[in-house]
């Protein structure tokens, strides 16, 4: 058995040009479905499903399926965008008078 050390390395997260630190935001979407319907004959078809909506209100067993085709949320293509996004927000400036 052969043993292998793994060394993680934390490093500071991005700055902004105003010296405040970046937040990563993740926004995650399902596209096509992609669930073969023709896997009973031995072939390869896709519904044409572009995009997945639920059929149900979240927290309930119909956000897991699809209102156009049907299919679990699992079978939809998964797209992780990911923004890096800065508090650009000044702070307010005295002027003396």
């Amino acid at each position: 058995m052969r043993k292998c050390q793994v060394v993680l390395r934390r490093e500071e997260p991005p700055r902004c040009s105003n010296n405040s630190p970046m937040r990563i935001v993740r926004n995650v979407i399902y596209g096509e479905c992609q669930k073969n319907q023709a896997v009973n004959v031995g072939g390869f078809a896709v519904d044409g499903c572009r995009e997945f909506m639920a059929s149900g209100a979240e927290g309930t067993a119909g956000a897991l399926t699809c209102a156009a085709c049907g299919c679990h949320k699992n079978f939809h293509k998964r797209e992780v965008q990911t923004q890096m996004v800065c508090d650009c927000s000044s702070h307010p400036t005295t002027s003396g008078a």
